[in-house]
């Protein structure tokens, strides 16, 4: 195999068979690929594009350059859901132990926050001891007497995603479609999975504003993984808002619970957990429909099944026993909480998602570096969603910061991001379409 012809055939846009493709992905994992030869690759994918049957290439190539999860001694469905990244968004907290209550084992393979968006290692290091990345032995264990685990990535799976990413990183090849989906799908893929449910955002505060680029990318990822051998769906779901009351991590922890508990009930968080555990079920054939899907689901819920589940895999992943009866005693709370009032009385008619999340960084609550970090106590929690009456001076929000001045300034900022109006929005749905 030599490099260059293969650069030189994607930047020509001629199509590149499998063998062409493994070649250069078993190099690039094994180190003998130069930062210049993997940019150049990634560069010529971005103008050229890529087919169908090339992208599957590229995902089973990736999946294959380092260990692949094995799950032959647990009897139930393995299945996961993966998002693109939003603000507010930590459907994963909750659905993992509702689909596990409901008999999917689900192996969670999540990630850390990316620019403005959140991320669910991030929220899980709120809870003291929690273990983000465990040995193999202790994940099959896990997802095997639990249902669920929730664990970010280690070298060992897909090691050619991460190298290859890390280059895209500084050659602004990221959006790529091709690109993205081989990302995304070499990891589920090496993590043994049966069934895949994808939460594509749209909005500005997702990474694909525009509506025709989400369902472009949704296609991508459907396709290539059910070409892979991977049962898979998409959800397009709105990012036009923040998802959940709250944007940070500690925050969002508490949120988790709260839904947990039953307190989060007809919210659009609700919606999206409820619809994807739904389409996890009914796509793992452990439902014959959507109804009964549901059903299995708000019974795992209102049971307090789930919060059973949640709390063993905490307890079992090294974080404290008792967080879900007593949260207060290890999520730490931030010294400065401060209401954020309405400037003017009317409707909440629209917000700057992407501001929002900005926002939480400027608090402390993000990187801006990779080596940044965390302040897990920071963020905005009683977010009120759009279409809410305001009088001039109620709450939409309430800061957590560390001090004073970095509380006014957040909430300053985030009164910027709403626009209040005298006429009252229309609804919009949280989820768009199905693919």
């Amino acid at each position: 195999m030599i490099p260059q012809e293969i650069i030189r055939r994607k930047r020509d846009g001629e199509e590149l068979g499998p063998a062409d493709i493994n070649s250069f992905i078993a190099a690039l994992a094994a180190g003998q690929l130069s930062e210049g030869q993997i940019g150049a690759f990634a560069m010529a994918v971005w103008f050229k594009g890529m087919s169908r049957q090339e992208t599957v290439a590229l995902t089973l190539a990736m999946a294959d350059s380092g260990d692949r999860l094995q799950w032959a001694d647990i009897d139930r469905p393995i299945a996961d859901k993966h998002s693109t990244g939003g603000v507010g968004d930590n459907v994963s907290l909750m659905l993992a132990p509702i689909a596990a209550a409901c008999g999917l084992a689900v192996p969670m393979i999540s990630g850390r926050g990316l620019g403005h968006t959140g991320g669910t290692l991030d929220k899980l290091e709120s809870i003291p001891g929690y273990m983000i990345t465990p040995d193999a032995d202790l994940f099959h264990k896990v997802v095997k007497e639990a249902g669920c685990a929730i664990i970010g990535q280690t070298g060992a799976l897909a090691p050619a995603d991460g190298r290859l990413y890390a280059v895209r990183d500084v050659t602004a090849t990221v959006d790529s479609i091709p690109l993205i989906t081989a990302s995304i799908l070499s990891k589920k893929l090496a993590a043994g999975l049966e069934t895949l449910v994808l939460d594509v955002k749209v909005g500005n505060g997702a990474f694909m504003a525009d509506r025709a680029q989400a369902e472009i990318l949704a296609r991508s990822l459907v396709e290539v993984a059910n070409g892979a051998g991977v049962k898979t769906s998409a959800l397009i779901t709105d990012m036009n808002q923040p998802l959940a009351d709250s944007a940070g991590n500690a925050v969002e922890m508490r949120n988790c619970l709260d839904f947990l508990a039953g307190g989060k009930a007809e919210t659009r968080l609700a919606t999206v957990v409820l619809a994807f555990a739904a389409e996890m079920l009914v796509k793992s054939g452990i439902a014959a429909s959507s109804g009964e899907a549901d059903g299995m689901a708000r019974r795992a819920l209102s049971s307090g099944r789930a919060a059973e589940i949640f709390a063993r895999m905490v307890s079992m992943l090294g974080g404290p026993a008792d967080l879900v009866e007593n949260p207060d005693r290890y999520l730490v709370r931030a010294p400065v909480e401060k209401p954020v009032p309405a400037g003017r009385s009317g409707w909440l008619s629209a917000c700057d998602a992407r501001g929002i999340g900005v926002s939480v960084i400027d608090l402390g609550g993000g990187r801006r570096h990779p080596k940044d970090r965390i302040d897990h106590r920071v963020g905005f929690s009683e977010l009120l969603p759009l279409g809410t009456r305001v009088s001039a001076g109620d709450p939409i929000a309430l800061v957590h910061a560390a001090d004073e001045a970095a509380a006014e300034k957040a909430a300053a900022a985030l009164a910027a991001h709403y626009r209040i109006t005298e006429d009252r929005p229309e609804p919009t749905p949280v989820i768009t379409g199905l693919i």
